[in-house]
């Protein structure tokens, strides 16, 4: 695993947003962004936080020299719990209505979304609605549509979290709204109701440089996804052997390819 020289210092925020507060996080030397290159925006996955993205945000920051921000969903981790079901638009709402509240609270102008699994289809959205300000979009293990593949991973992993000692793993993440994180994500998959979800709308109206790194074991969604999110956009990284988390899995080849693809940027 890739251990950077230089630790860059963190810098916590809690951002009011209309549905709770949100916890987020910046890798960088000065709390404040002035005179900083466009960061990396995190979205996080299904289950996910910004703690479970682990070493990955500081080494990314290491390894490109920009900074690195992640934050927790409403309903995740260290923010407010979530008043309620998922929304049917959740996955668009990050780029409508947290990203402009990260972009205020940091004091960024570009950036560049980067998010891991649903994460990922959050960073499509965020880069469709804001063409003029995001640089360039990286995936790692996103779903571009729903696939039987995908929902055979959900409905294993939703037996594993009947066990007592499966909920208390993320317990230790989310505390009292483990539960509903697990509702969170596989009720909203499974239901018939979003049995047509695509990112195909969203898709065409990406106009940015494309990185979609994907685990050719990855048993949550076929090459297909990956093939899908960078056509005629960018590039489709498959990584033989690898899974669901890349970032985790495979943290050395991620870094590079992500610092290969950064510097090809202009900005």
């Amino acid at each position: 695993m890739t251990q950077p020289a230089t630790p860059s210092p963190t810098h916590d925020r809690t951002i009011r947003a209309k549905t709770g507060d949100v916890f987020a996080r910046l890798w960088w030397a000065n709390a404040e962004l002035d005179g900083a290159p466009p960061p990396f925006v995190l979205f996080h996955d299904s289950l996910g936080c910004t703690e479970l993205w682990r070493g990955f945000p500081q080494a990314l920051a290491a390894a490109t020299g920009r900074p690195v921000i992640a934050y927790d969903r409403v309903g995740f981790g260290r923010s407010d719990p979530f008043p309620g079901p998922l929304p049917a638009d959740f996955i668009a709402a990050e780029g409508r209505d947290t990203l402009p509240l990260l972009h205020e609270t940091f004091g960024f102008s570009r950036f560049i979304a980067c998010g891991h699994s649903v994460g990922g289809g959050m960073a499509v959205e965020t880069a469709a609605r804001h063409p003029d300000t995001c640089l360039a979009l990286v995936t790692m293990g996103a779903q571009a549509f729903v696939e039987e593949r995908t929902l055979a991973g959900i409905r294993a992993a939703k037996a594993d979290f009947t066990a007592p000692e499966g909920l208390a793993r993320l317990e230790r993440y989310h505390g009292d709204k483990a539960g509903w994180v697990v509702d969170a994500w596989t009720e909203t998959w499974l239901s018939p109701a979003f049995a047509g979800w695509t990112l195909d709308a969203a898709l065409a109206r990406v106009a940015r440089p494309v990185l979609a790194i994907h685990g050719a074991a990855d048993e949550f969604g076929s090459a297909e996804h990956p093939r899908r999110i960078a056509e005629g956009r960018g590039r489709a990284e498959i990584l033989a052997g690898i899974g669901h988390n890349p970032h985790r899995e495979a943290e050395d080849q991620v870094l590079r390819l992500i610092g290969e693809f950064a510097c090809e940027l202009a900005g």
